[in-house]
């Protein structure tokens, strides 16, 4: 074996001992037992058979010895299979938190949003559960037909040497044939991930609810199942071919098996005839030709399937072994001081591949603690970016930004983002109820209802949240809803975008003693009624503190203390409301182009 396969074993049994120790040695033990066991009945039975023909010996120990291999034989298999699935559940399970655990310390996104690391965390999310399992299984099948065969080979030895030949040159093709195929199947595997993607996207979209009222309404049904329906043939051809190159490995090995099944029964009902054989003697014979087959097909078999594990396992270990995407510079605090100064961007550059267009070119603009600051730009402007800078979900690729003076690189990811409380513009709905949705926001405080209920009071959702049939109990989804809950409001409700921006916002406010507050289109998903009352609110909220404030809405960032309009990635203006007004630049024109929708058109 590779080292990357040695190292996918290694892996893979540190993983069992950590998740089952106990039930891995009690594996190992059946496996030997198992393994061991035919061989020894087919001795028994030689010495039984050789009793009876020369009479005048005692029958009874080997013939309760017999039983008793006979017994062991018919429970050793079905002890195995219960250990197997105790063993797959536990390791399973184990491997499971691993890889959550480890796509939890990834603190950037970079990884999340490069496309080829993404199909390997989709495979390893995929297989990773059932990869140790399946490579500890796979082993421990293969060893145990490696004693089966390794000690009817011994038997064979002792009665025809020239078999052992025979049979090492039958398996020569019988193993590669099986090394081809595990490589073909998780070659296949990997090749048609894209296709299960795009398949099961369609079969989404055709069963989803949020997307339910456009499929109807422009009769995308036909559209996507048919597309669908492309891709699950794409993928039933693939497998389809893999299903007839296993029929015809699998019809070749049978025919050259009876083969040598063949030519050892021949030779050994001859021997038998000229007296070199006792009638013991042949039946131990074609035991063990069939064993050694059997073992040997188990090998086979079993090194496939295992070869095709590891393969698949890779995907789960480079996920899992992965170097941090954000790592620690040397010197790094080990926490994020209180903003007392303020957040400075100096001359940043920001892409998110090489191959990619700059987002921000140098990027110079200060925070001063204490003050809002409201960011202006046109779709594509860099808005979303600066943000996902400011919370370090990405570093810049050149320049840097401090946080009063420290480098940003030089802050713990997580312990920086404790001090910072974001809206995004696409915030999560979670299936959770009305308090968890909140409570996120902090998970410190996700009991904490007297912090929750303040949140959603200044987020202008506590009466509603109050009315649900459970109150802050209450589902937030209906997914979860079974035929008995279907008449049942209180099994799940759910709420318009508007009151999900507020319960987004809510989140963000649980961070009430965060030292910068992020709201990136606050706002966009409200009533003129709503929007202004909460921006009111949130107005009065920032009052003193530190914040950015991201919007298309000229009114709701007039009141900032300075305003920055960003546009391809470069900061064009800066200054108050009235500063920009009176400069009569970008800003001014877009302040103009949204007051005149709300004024009567001047006559001709």
């Amino acid at each position: 074996m590779t080292a990357s396969a040695w190292g996918s074993l290694l892996a893979a049994t540190r993983i069992a001992r950590d998740a089952a120790a106990g039930w891995l040695v009690v594996r190992i033990l059946l496996t030997v037992a198992t393994g061991a066991v035919p061989v020894a009945a087919a001795w028994l039975m030689k010495v039984v058979l050789d009793r009876l023909a020369g009479g005048g010996q005692p029958l009874t120990g080997p013939v309760l010895l017999l039983a008793a291999a006979g017994v062991a034989t018919v429970l050793l298999p079905e002890l195995g299979r219960y250990a197997d699935a105790e063993l797959q559940r536990r390791v399973g399970l184990t491997a499971r938190q691993h890889l959550y655990a480890a796509v939890a310390r990834m603190a950037g996104l970079r990884r999340f949003e490069d496309p080829a690391f993404h199909d390997r965390l989709s495979l390893a999310a995929e297989t990773g559960p059932t990869g140790p399992p399946e490579v500890l299984s796979s082993s421990l099948g293969a060893a145990q037909g490696l004693i089966t065969m390794l000690a009817f080979l011994t038997t064979l030895a002792t009665i025809n040497p020239w078999m052992l030949l025979v049979v090492a040159v039958a398996a020569v093709p019988t193993l590669r044939a099986e090394l081809r195929l595990s490589r073909q199947r998780a070659g296949l595997l990997w090749e048609q991930g894209h296709a299960a993607r795009r398949e099961f996207f369609y079969a989404q979209l055709m069963t989803s609810v949020t997307a339910a009222k456009e499929v109807r309404l422009y009769g995308l049904g036909g559209l996507f199942g048919t597309r669908m329906l492309t891709e699950l043939r794409s993928l039933h051809a693939g497998q389809r071919r893999m299903d007839r190159r296993e029929l015809l490995v699998a019809t070749l090995q049978g025919l050259l098996g009876a083969v040598v099944a063949g030519l050892g029964l021949v030779w050994a009902v001859g021997a038998a005839r000229s007296g070199a054989l006792t009638v013991g003697d042949v039946t131990v014979f074609v035991a063990a030709v069939a064993g050694v087959q059997g073992g040997m097909s188990t090998v086979f078999v079993n090194a496939g399937r295992l070869h095709e594990a590891m393969l698949v396992f890779g995907h789960y270990r480079f996920v899992v072994e992965a170097p941090p995407d954000l790592p620690p510079r040397a010197g790094q605090l080990p926490s994020a001081p209180p903003l007392r100064q303020g957040v400075e961007f100096d001359d940043v550059w920001f892409r998110y591949d090489d191959e990619l267009p700059w987002v921000l070119r140098g990027v110079n603009l200060t925070i001063p603690a204490g003050t809002s600051l409201a960011l202006v730009g046109l779709n594509g402007a860099g808005k979303s970016s600066l943000v996902k800078l400011l919370c370090r979900f990405y570093d810049p690729d050149r320049g840097s930004i401090r946080w009063d003076g420290v480098d940003l690189r030089d802050l713990p990811p997580a312990e920086l983002r404790r001090r910072i409380g974001v809206v995004f513009q696409d915030f999560m709905s979670y299936d959770l109820s009305a308090a968890d949705n909140i409570g996120v926001g902090d998970v410190s405080a996700l009991d904490d209802l007297d912090r929750i209920g303040a949140a959603a009071r200044l987020a202008g959702v506590d009466e509603v949240l109050a009315a649900l049939p459970r109150g802050y109990d209450t589902l937030l989804t209906r997914v979860y809803m079974n035929a008995a809950d279907r008449d049942d409001p209180a099994s799940g409700v759910v709420l318009s975008g508007g009151q999900w921006q507020r319960v987004a916002l809510a989140r963000a406010l649980m961070r009430d003693g965060c030292d910068l507050l992020v709201l990136d289109e606050p706002s966009a998903g409200l009533d003129a009624e709503a929007e202004h009352e909460i921006g009111r609110r949130l107005a009065e909220h920032r009052a003193g503190r530190t914040s950015l404030l991201i919007s298309h809405r000229m009114n709701t960032v007039r009141d900032a203390d300075q305003i920055v309009v960003l546009a391809d990635g470069v900061v064009t203006e800066r200054g108050t409301h009235d500063e920009l007004l009176a400069a009569g630049g970008a800003y001014a024109r877009l302040f103009g182009l949204q007051a005149a929708g709300y004024q009567d058109p001047q006559p001709a």
